[in-house]
């Protein structure tokens, strides 16, 4: 360790001695404070400058702070917002230097990099900067870090002071300096711990202002004509000998294409006079240098915004600002990216104007009103508010910022936009939720490209599908303006032209014929001239299929090198698994060598789907598409795939101009996008059913992604998806309604069982008493395995058994109860009438026409009157006819009767078949067996009776049925309340007891029967009551009521009985010393003494005990146990007891610190209530010990969680608001209980509760660890199990 410092100490010394010579411009402003910023950089950890364009900051602040002595133990990098910018500070600063680039001065920007052995400055991209974070989390190679350009606010620079504010309290040697040209510097300095801001003035010469807003020729402000308005003035300029030839002119414009039109007309304007430049960040990188050449002739710059700021053009004297500009905009609702002209930020303007006037007065020529100006924004909304964040998230999470949802941005984005772009991460495969969101594999993999997250996704997929060349063309002609060239006046031949490379079913198909073609050109003829034809002949721009070639290498290169890493990088068997599911992630059919074109595009455009899965879309009509979140889009009318209707498209872009259109657009599968969904893709099933043919259940599978339905019905087998319920219907719809395909034995024999018990339910009228289908169903699921749930598993297991014996059933397997057999009797399946057989039918179908009993007879037999005896010969009927008779007697009568059933009965015994009338007859009995008169007008008629209560059905002797009819009404139905109320009132006369003092009454059962033993009316529930100290014998409706009930019963007549030690355990829980004091904050010392006493009655005594001989056998037991059991309650409360007073006690110091702020105090009410909710009055009783063991816990929690809740509320009530979306939904579920809940469900609400005090700890106090593992999914998972808990 020695040995190292000391080599360290040896290298810092000798780049202390070599370090460069610092030379300042007297010319740049900045010069004049240089000795103020030396000394503030010595001085300070973070400082801001801030000065208008053309004051020298990012040439000027490197040099100084190799003169503060820095740049020695690390580093000074230097960040800026573009690569041209980059290259060409770095360039300035080793001119200023004496030195060549690549020495003392180095630079890297993607692609390209310079740089010696021992550089002291490294100028880079921001990106750069942030991808070097991946691999050195904390920056170690630099000293000072220069952010540059920083109110540009670019995702990439918000990134980078966010990583900053984080670095800075762990690198104590860091410096770090922000440098921006607005006024916006206040947002910085706060950002950093209101860090100290040095001002350096900008311009050295005046600049005019001229408004010239272009009218059009009626005279009215013509918005549209920005590029005529510009060359007018460039001409306005050239008419004026005083103005237009001092220096070089630079004009903004919004577009590319607008670049190109002024870039036209200007040449064609001037010719050779003026040297005319394009300036836009698409350029190649020689392209790009020629601004900064100085040329014979006046040089005319016309750039988009790049030139705003980072970038010093020399010799500008002239500025023509249009005020608009292409700002991207991006609406994570429905996900589409726009790119629209927009009218500047004043800052942004006042960039521009700063461009001119640094060599000598400037003229600045604004193409708008001055009342437009003023009316405009001060600053352009920062880009990490309106753009997509996907790209921004990645990054953070591969360099493991924490939380992205508190990371320390400048500005934080809309909590929606972050939530989208996990969403898209998601989508991706790249994220994955456990307690927070966190990278896949493929997540890491794709963190490394310097791609859109969505292209490197594509690359991912690709690598798997053998497809990794062609996406990489495809990804890079995604990653650049589009190459085909459309001029206006030649629309016709560049559409035939171009639809020479069209594919009909893709346009990144396109893309790969555009390649190919050139490609083979180059092959062919070696010349970069013919290239250079063919691409002019065939509407190609040369320069852009250049940076096309060239991404493409670097793109390759790159790709290459970490999917090296991957497949080379690991160890061992582990790390080759990984790659080998990284690589793989969608398994491919026909993957050998000799796959076709078709094979091959299909794996391409998988492979696009796993990058633009959101990009699909539906087609509604023509060329009109349904996306996902409600997005209506058209086909670009470009695109190769207009016109071809396909049912299904993925679409790389989707731009919003005068409609939504669909751009770089493929058709597609759905099942390609199935396969690509993988797990996003939710099935919906319905209509689980048995196909006889099929010999199995079946269900309707419909396919869904993002609520677009991709596979509307797809058939399948139910038994691979949900066995047990594709069990049960086979069991219900198969087995039991005899649909199978083949017969068997088991099935013939079972509907004979059935049909046999289904008459005896007919006879007795009542339906589903003696069976049901679920003993039917129950009786076949016993005998089948569970693995059984088709046919075909059923013959097997048959074969199996040698025989279906195994499921033949008699009787008692499917029979709920034993049957009257003296009601049956009294149904006979044929009644005797004169001697004559007449079969009956029985049929209990309440309402049907076929309903009750139905005699077959003949015509004969109907002629001969016969009727009433047929009814009076079944002794069913003749029972009710009798009793029917007797209930019709006036009051009078019957109350000198005993019971109906016993008159009836009797009455009966003495009736058969009387040849006279039956009043008369009935008349005659009574007067016999019970001394009553009844005259034979008493008797009221009531419609023959008799004859509704038979169906009756004339048939011929053949047996056809030839006509039917009823004459007897239906038989009434007795109540039941009425016989369940007498005999619940006998049983309480017989067993309620009052003010028991003892044991001196009968054991008491566990229930007690109502009326009949084996098929009684009702059952109530024996239980001794505690009613406010007096003890009773009760009868109870619920069993579990009453053994609750019984419990704390028996341990009041316990404490009867042990009476003399009741009395003195009471005295030995009474607090004392340290425990009274703790009692105090839990309603004081005699009432801690009642608590601790109920405690140990029902600890000792709540017993379920029945028999006096248990209850003395067990007073025996628990004799020697009372008094010491004193000792035990004390031990278990006492902890509870002590920490709930200091939880009380801090509580109390915090309110008298912390009380005068309202919003402190209502929340320390509010962390009271929590207490007392957790230790309620009840809480010995309440919890088991093991629960309350664990209480000290959760009120050390509670203590940690107010005193960080002083320190920062608003963080505390942020965490609280998480924690009360799920005890919300806790007390609803706790109080929206129609019925008893179960013991179950009883059981899983208290664990909820207890998982959420978890939950509590892990967001407040996570030193104290949580018992168990606990999330917001798993707080989910069980509300939703409780949810459908019964």
């Amino acid at each position: 360790m020695i040995k190292r410092h000391l080599k360290l100490q040896d290298i810092w010394e000798k780049r202390r001695i070599l370090r460069p010579a610092t030379r300042y411009p007297s010319q740049l402003p900045i010069t004049a404070v240089r000795e103020e910023i030396v000394a503030a950089i010595r001085q300070h950890r973070v400082l801001i400058v801030t000065g208008e364009t053309g004051s020298g900051k990012s040439t000027q602040l490197p040099k100084m702070c190799i003169e503060a002595g820095r740049g020695i133990r690390g580093l000074i990098g230097c960040t800026q917002p573009r690569r041209v910018a980059a290259a060409a500070v770095a360039r300035r600063i080793a001119e200023e230097l004496g030195e060549e680039l690549g020495n003392s001065v180095a630079y890297k920007i993607r692609f390209d990099e310079r740089s010696g052995p021992h550089p002291y400055i490294k100028v880079m991209t921001d990106g750069i900067l942030l991808m070097e974070a991946q691999s050195d989390r904390l920056l170690r190679r630099y000293d000072t870090i220069i952010v540059d350009e920083a109110h540009e606010r670019s995702l990439n620079i918000d990134l980078l002071i966010g990583l900053l504010r984080t670095i800075l309290p762990r690198r104590r040697d860091l410096k770090v300096i922000i440098t921006s040209a607005t006024l916006e510097t206040e947002k910085f300095a706060q950002a950093f711990g209101n860090a100290p801001v040095i001002k350096v003035s900008g311009r050295l010469f005046p600049v005019e202002v001229r408004w010239r807003p272009p009218v059009s020729e009626d005279g009215i402000d013509d918005g549209g004509a920005y590029a005529d308005g510009a060359v007018t003035a460039v001409a306005d300029l050239e008419r004026n000998p005083g103005e237009g030839r001092w220096g070089d002119i630079l004009i903004f414009m919004p577009t590319e294409q607008d670049i190109r039109d002024t870039c036209a007309m200007l040449a064609g304007r001037f010719g050779d006079d003026k040297v005319v430049v394009p300036m836009f960040s698409r350029l190649s990188w020689e392209d790009q240098q020629r601004v900064f050449r100085v040329e014979d002739r006046q040089k005319i710059v016309v750039a988009t915004n790049v030139a705003e700021t980072s970038l010093t053009i020399p010799n500008i004297r002239y500025v023509i600002d249009t005020g608009l500009a292409r700002i991207s905009q991006y609406n994570p609702r429905s996900r589409t990216a726009g790119l629209p002209v927009t009218l500047i930020s004043k800052s942004s303007a006042d960039q521009r104007l700063g461009r001119c006037g640094r060599v000598g007065n400037g003229i600045c020529i604004r193409l708008y009103s001055e009342e437009d100006y003023l009316s405009r924004p001060a600053f352009t909304l920062p880009e990490i508010k309106r753009a997509n964040l996907a790209g921004v998230v990645l990054r953070m999470l591969a360099l493991n910022f924490g939380d992205i949802f508190t990371f320390p941005f400048l500005e934080p984005p809309d909590k929606k936009q972050l939530r989208d772009a996990l969403d898209i991460l998601r989508e991706l495969g790249a994220v994955k939720m456990e307690e927070g969101p966190a990278l896949t594999e493929i997540g890491r993999f794709m963190a490394r490209l310097p791609v859109d997250p969505r292209m490197a996704r594509m690359l991912v997929a690709a690598a798997s599908n053998d497809c990794l060349e062609e996406m990489l063309i495809i990804t890079s002609a995604l990653s650049i303006v589009d190459p085909r060239e459309r001029p206006r006046d030649q629309a016709p031949l560049t559409a035939e032209i171009h639809g020479r490379f069209h594919d009909p079913t893709s346009d990144f198909i396109t893309f790969l014929n555009i390649w190919k073609r050139c490609r083979k050109v180059w092959e062919e003829s070696g010349s970069q001239g013919r290239l250079r034809k063919f691409c002019r002949d065939h509407f190609l721009s040369w320069r852009r299929m250049r940076e096309w070639r060239d991404l493409h290498r670097q793109l390759q290169t790159m790709t290459g090198e970490v999917l090296g890493e991957v497949r080379q990088g690991g160890e061992g068997r582990q790390d080759e698994a990984r790659a080998s599911r990284l690589l793989h992630p969608l398994p491919m059919r026909n993957q050998g060598p000799n796959r076709g074109r078709e094979d091959k595009n299909a794996s391409i455009h998988k492979a696009v789907l796993t990058g633009f899965l959101s990009g699909i879309a539906v087609r509604k009509e023509n060329n009109i598409y349904s996306a996902s979140k409600g997005r209506t889009a058209m086909i670009f009318p470009g695109s190769g795939v207009f016109g071809t209707k396909a049912d299904w498209i993925v679409a790389a872009e989707w731009v919003e101009t005068s409609r939504l259109f669909a751009r770089t657009v493929a058709v597609v599968q759905p099942e390609w996008i199935e396969e690509a969904a993988g797990d996003m893709c939710r099935t919906v099933y319905s209509e689980p059913h048995w196909n006889r043919e099929r010999g199995e259940v079946q269900v309707s599978a419909r396919i869904v992604l993002f609520d677009m339905v991709i596979i509307p019905r797809r058939t399948a087998s139910f038994g691979c998806i949900n066995p047990s319920a594709a069990r049960e219907i086979f069991i219900r719809e198969g087995i039991m309604t005899g649909l199978l395909k083949k017969g068997y034995p088991f099935l013939s024999h079972n509907e004979e069982v059935l049909e046999g018990v289904r008459l005896m339910e007919n006879k007795l009228r009542r339906r589903e008493w003696l069976w049901n289908e679920e003993t039917v169903f129950e009786f076949y699921r016993r005998r089948l395995p569970e693995d059984i749930c088709e046919e075909r598993s059923l013959r097997k297991y048959i074969r199996q058994e040698g025989g279906d014996e195994f499921l033949w059933m008699e009787q008692a397997d499917v029979l709920l109860a034993e049957p009257d057999n003296n009601a049956l009797q009294e149904w006979p399946d044929t009644a005797i009438v004169r001697g004559i057989p007449i079969p009956l039918i029985y049929n209990y179908n309440p309402g049907g026409e076929d309903d009750g009993v139905t005699a077959r007879i003949t015509a004969p037999l109907l002629a001969a009157d016969e009727t009433a005896r047929l009814a009076f010969a079944i002794p069913g009927i003749r029972r009710e006819i009798v009793r029917e008779y007797l209930q019709n007697l006036p009051k009078s009568y019957r109350r000198r009767l005993p019971s109906l059933t016993d008159v009836t009965d009797r009455l009966l015994m003495n009736l058969n078949n009387p040849e006279r009338p039956l009043p008369e007859t009935l008349s005659r009995l009574l007067k016999r067996h019970y001394d009553l008169d009844l005259p034979i007008t008493v008797w009221q008629e009531t419609k023959y009776f008799e004859s509704e209560q038979i169906r009756y059905l004339v048939t011929d002797e053949e047996g056809r049925e030839l006509s039917h009819s009823r004459s007897l009404p239906e038989l009434r139905e007795r109540y039941l309340e009425k016989v369940k109320k007498e005999t619940l009132d006998n049983a309480r006369t017989k067993w309620e007891t009052e003010n028991i003092q003892s044991w001196d009454f009968d054991d008491l059962p566990e229930s007690i029967p109502l009326g009949d033993a084996v098929l009684p009316v009702d059952v109530v529930y024996p239980a001794l009551r505690d009613e406010d100290g007096i003890i009773c014998l009760r009868l109870l409706d619920s069993p579990g009521e009453a053994v609750a009930v019984h419990r704390q019963g028996v341990a009041a007549l316990y404490e009867r009985h042990f009476a003399a030690e009741c009395k003195y355990l009471k005295k030995l829980l009474l607090p004392s010393g340290i425990m009274k004091l703790h009692g105090e904050k839990l309603g004081g010392s005699k009432k801690v003494q009642r608590i601790l006493y109920h405690k140990a009655l029902l600890d000792l005594f709540s017993l379920n005990i029945r028999s006096k001989k248990d209850f003395l056998k067990y007073a025996a037991e628990v004799r020697s146990l009372v008094i010491p059991h004193a000792q035990e309650v004390l031990q278990l409360a006492a902890p509870v007891l002590a920490a709930n007073f200091q939880a009380e006690t801090v509580l109390d110091r915090l309110e008298k610190q912390y009380g005068f702020s309202r919003p402190h105090r209502e929340h320390l009410i509010f962390l009271r209530r929590e207490l007392a909710c957790l230790i309620p009055e009840d809480f010995l009783t309440r919890y088991p010990a093991e629960r309350i063991r664990t209480l000290t816990r959760y009120i050390r929690g509670l203590i940690v969680r107010a005193e960080r809740a002083m320190l920062n509320l608003d963080k505390a009530l942020a965490k609280a608001g998480k924690v009360d979306v799920y005890r919300e939904q806790w007390r609803q579920l706790a109080s929206g209980d129609q019925y008893s809940p179960s013991p179950e469900k009883i059981q899983a609400r208290e664990d909820l509760f207890w998982l959420l005090e978890e939950y509590k700890i892990s967001l407040f106090a996570q030193e104290l660890k949580t018992a168990v593992r606990v999330s917001p999914q798993r707080l989910e998972e069980r509300l939703r199990e409780l949810r459908v808990m019964d």
